[in-house]
């Protein structure tokens, strides 16, 4: 577990008031700046099992690690606090701040978080220079960057969601169907930005999408079927 971002042993999860376990897995593992792809057909377990790594649950059988951490082990005060400061992550819908600024709904993880504002220090002279240096890195015309999110075109929406996930060097990245809304051309440039810039970085990616076609990007692959993974 020691050279692990993310790793999961004897998973068992339903969802309150459910007779039906939603999750069973014997055992998944992401190494530390590794690239994994994770897919499954809907039902098979995709949320719950971002819901259980972004702690945001808790299994009623298994050990869920992050990082090293026990999340299985900590209060929900604890899980929020740890999600916050070491997990980036990029939404379906992106979940941008309709109001706020392109450059606003990047530093907010830096608002939060002192561990991802310290991180943000170490990218550059502070975390405004680390922001316009990851969405450069992005390809985000800079015209754009003091435009409200709700302005911006769905890839440029998903540049910022991006952007706002890598800000601080978060350690893990999850990204929950974040290419569902674009064409292929785009989603093959996103997920090439993506992964470079996570390895620019070190940062783990947990890459979930059942578009099993882009798993060809990466070289490790997880798959949910029927509810129970299947490492491939």
């Amino acid at each position: 577990m020691g050279d692990d971002a993310v790793f999961l042993r004897n998973i068992d999860y339903a969802w309150p008031g459910s007779a039906k376990t939603t999750l069973r897995m014997d055992s998944l593992s992401l190494k530390k700046a590794g690239q994994l792809f994770i897919t499954g057909s809907s039902g098979s377990g995709k949320s719950t099992l971002l819901a259980l790594v972004g702690g945001i649950i808790t299994p009623q059988k298994g050990e869920v690690y992050v990082l090293g951490t026990p999340l299985h082990a900590l209060s929900g005060t604890q899980r929020d606090r740890f999600r916050v400061d070491h997990i980036g992550f990029i939404f379906q819908q992106f979940n941008l701040i309709s109001y706020l600024s392109v450059m606003e709904n990047v530093l907010l993880p830096c608002r939060f978080s002192s561990v991802r504002r310290s991180g943000a220090l170490d990218q550059g002279t502070s975390p405004e220079n680390a922001a316009r240096r990851i969405l450069a890195g992005l390809g985000l015309d800079k015209s754009l960057w003091l435009r409200r999110a709700s302005r911006l075109s769905v890839g440029q929406q998903q540049r910022v969601a991006a952007a706002r996930a890598l800000i601080g060097r978060p350690a893990l990245i999850v990204a929950d169907e974040p290419t569902s809304a674009l064409d292929a051309a785009h989603q093959e440039d996103f997920i090439h930005m993506l992964m470079q810039e996570c390895a620019r970085f070190s940062t783990a990616l947990l890459f979930v999408s059942h578009d099993e076609k882009l798993a060809t990007h990466f070289s490790s692959r997880f798959s949910l079927l029927s509810s129970i993974g299947e490492m491939a």
